[in-house]
C-alpha cells in the first residue's frame, strides 16, 4: 500500500496540516509507505524531507537543516515504511490559499514515479484540488472534508466547480465528525452515501492522567504564568486571537465569575491589543491574563494544573477543535459553545465531558465554568467522562486504525 497525503502547508501550524502529518507518521510506523505533498511560503526549506522515528510528535516536529527533528520522541519505534515530505515553494498567498504552481508538475511527477494506490486530499485546499485535477491521476481518491469554505465567499464562487469535481471524483469522503458532514453546506445526500467519520486522535502525553482525577495541589512547579494562582480556580483557554474564537465573550464572562477565579488565555493573533484594551476598560486585569504563545512541550503542565478548559469559539469555522481532545487526554473538563453545524459540541458531550452552552453569551460561559468548578463531585465526574471519551474516540492509535480500515475497504 502506497499513500500520498496532499494539501495544506508546512511547517505544521494548524489543525489540518497536523492531521496530515500525524497520518503520515502513524501509517509509516505501521509499515505503510506514506508521503506528504504540501506548499510552504517559508524560505530556505529543502524540497524533500525524510521523516524518521524522532518525528513521532503528533505534528509538532520542526525543520532543522535538511531533516526534521522533534524536541523529544514520544514513540521510539522505527518507521517501518518510508515517509517523505515533498515541499513546493509558494509563489504567493491569497485569501488563505497557497498559490504554488510547482505543485501541479510536482504531483504529476510523483504519481508517475511512485504509483501511489491512494491520494488522500485534505479539503479545503484549492491548490491541491487543482493539482490533482491537472494530474490526470486514475487511482483511488480519499477526500478528507475538514471544513466548508466559510469565510472566502468570492473564492468559493470561483472554486465551486472544481470543488464539485473533487467531491464527485472521490471514492470516499471522510469527516472529523458526523455532525459536520451532515450539516455541510456543500455535501449533498448523495455525497454522504460514500462518506465515513474519521475522528481526529492525539497522542497521550507521558504525564497525562491515568485513572484518578482527584485535584492535585498546585505548587511552585507551575508554569510561570500560573504561579501565584495556587489558591484560585484557573480557567485555561488556548488558540489564535481571531474573531471566530469568541475571546471577547470569555473576557466578559470573567466579570460574572467570583473573585477566586482567574482566566488564562494562551496564544497570539491580531486581536491581542483589542482584547487587552477590553480587559483594561472592564477593570479585569487581575482576572484575565493574555500570556501569549505556549510551547507544545509546556501544554501538559497547563492542562494538569488548571481546573477547566474553556473553548469560547462561536462560528462554524471551528469545525472540531483538537485542543478539546488534548484537554480530555489529561482528564480536564471542557466548557464549549453549541455552534450550529459544527462538530465542537459533538466532541465535548454535554454533562459527560463538560458543559455545552449558548454561543456569544458571557453569562452562560460563566455559569458553565462554575457548574464544573464549584462542585468537586461534578468536577470529578466530568474529568472521568472527558478521559473516557478520549480513550473511546480520540486516541491517536484509534485514528490510525480507522484510517487503515478505510484504505483497506477501498483497495479490497
Amino acid at each position: 500500500m502506497k499513500i500520498l497525503q496532499l494539501g495544506k502547508f508546512y511547517p505544521v501550524k494548524g489543525g489540518v496540516e497536523k492531521v496530515m502529518y500525524d497520518l503520515m507518521v502513524g501509517l509509516a510506523q505501521r509499515g505503510v509507505r506514506c508521503d506528504m505533498l504540501c506548499a510552504s511560503a517559508e524560505e530556505g526549506l529543502p524540497s524533500v524531507v525524510e521523516a524518521d522515528a524522532s518525528d513521532a510528535l503528533g505534528g509538532s516536529a520542526a525543520l532543522k537543516g535538511s531533516a526534521m527533528e522533534g524536541a523529544a520522541a514520544l514513540d521510539a519505534s522505527p518507521l517501518e515504511g518510508k515517509a517523505k515530505v515533498y515541499i513546493c515553494k509558494t509563489w504567493t498567498k491569497k485569501a488563505g490559499t497557497m498559490l504554488a504552481p510547482s505543485m501541479i508538475w510536482r504531483l504529476r511527477k510523483l504519481l508517475r514515479q511512485e504509483k501511489y494506490d491512494i491520494v488522500h486530499l485534505h479539503h479545503p485546499d484549492p491548490m491541491a484540488a487543482l493539482s490533482l485535477f491537472c494530474s490526470c491521476y486514475k487511482g483511488y481518491v480519499v477526500l478528507h472534508w475538514h471544513s466548508d469554505i466559510l469565510k472566502q465567499k468570492k473564492l468559493l464562487k470561483l472554486y465551486r466547480p472544481l470543488q464539485r469535481w473533487i467531491i464527485n471524483r472521490a471514492d470516499k469522503i471522510v469527516g472529523t465528525s458526523p455532525v459536520y458532514l451532515k450539516n455541510s453546506n456543500d455535501l449533498t445526500s448523495k455525497d454522504l452515501l460514500k462518506s465515513m467519520v474519521l475522528p481526529i486522535g492525539v497522542r497521550q502525553q507521558p504525564s497525562a492522567a491515568t485513572a484518578s482525577f482527584a485535584p492535585t495541589p498546585k505548587s511552585g512547579s507551575l508554569p510561570a504564568p500560573l504561579q501565584g494562582y495556587e489558591d484560585k480556580k484557573i480557567v485555561f483557554s488556548l488558540g489564535r486571537l481571531v474573531p471566530y474564537k469568541g475571546y471577547e465573550y470569555l473576557v466578559d464572562a470573567a466579570a460574572y465569575l467570583p473573585d477566586n477565579y482567574v482566566v488564562i488565555i494562551g496564544g497570539g493573533g491580531p486581536l491581542k491589543d483589542k482584547l487587552n484594551e477590553k480587559i483594561e476598560a472592564a477593570g479585569l486585569q487581575d482576572k484575565v491574563k493574555l500570556i501569549g504563545f505556549v510551547p507544545d512541550e509546556d501544554l501538559p503542565s497547563y492542562f494538569e494544573n488548571c481546573d477547566v478548559f474553556c473553548l469560547s469559539s462561536v462560528q462554524k469555522t471551528e469545525a472540531f477543535a483538537i485542543v478539546q481532545i488534548e484537554a480530555f487526554s489529561h482528564g480536564l473538563p471542557v466548557v464549549s459553545c453549541d455552534i450550529e453545524g459544527s462538530g465542537v459540541p459533538w466532541v465535548n458531550k454535554n454533562k459527560v465531558s463538560g458543559r455545552v452552552v449558548s454561543p456569544r453569551d458571557p453569562k452562560a460561559l460563566a455559569e458553565g465554568i462554575e457548574a464544573i468548578c464549584e462542585d468537586e463531585k461534578i468536577h470529578q465526574l466530568y474529568a472521568q467522562g472527558a478521559y473516557e471519551r478520549y480513550l473511546s474516540l480520540f486516541r491517536y492509535e484509534t485514528m490510525i486504525d480507522n484510517c487503515l480500515s478505510i484504505y483497506n475497504s477501498i483497495l479490497s
